[in-house]
């Protein structure tokens, strides 16, 4: 099984990934440079069946994101 990692964003030390596999996908929110993992503390893992309902949340994560990094 070959898994396609794509990142849709990334936010000061935040970021977000696509991990797609046949028809579903995996949204996964890390911390980049965490000591705890070479690639990144998962912060958030959620499934989706459809790619388009994962772009739509990855969009809703980023403005939450860049809101919180402007404080």
């Amino acid at each position: 099984m070959n898994d396609e990692v794509r990142q849709l964003w990334r936010v000061g030390d935040v970021e977000c990934l696509m991990i797609s596999c046949r028809s579903d996908a995996e949204l996964q929110m890390r911390r980049i440079d965490s000591p705890d993992s070479p690639d990144g503390a998962i912060l958030l893992r959620e499934l989706y069946p459809t790619k388009s309902d994962l772009y739509e949340r990855a969009r809703d994560l980023r403005a939450k994101y860049e809101r919180d990094a402007a404080i």
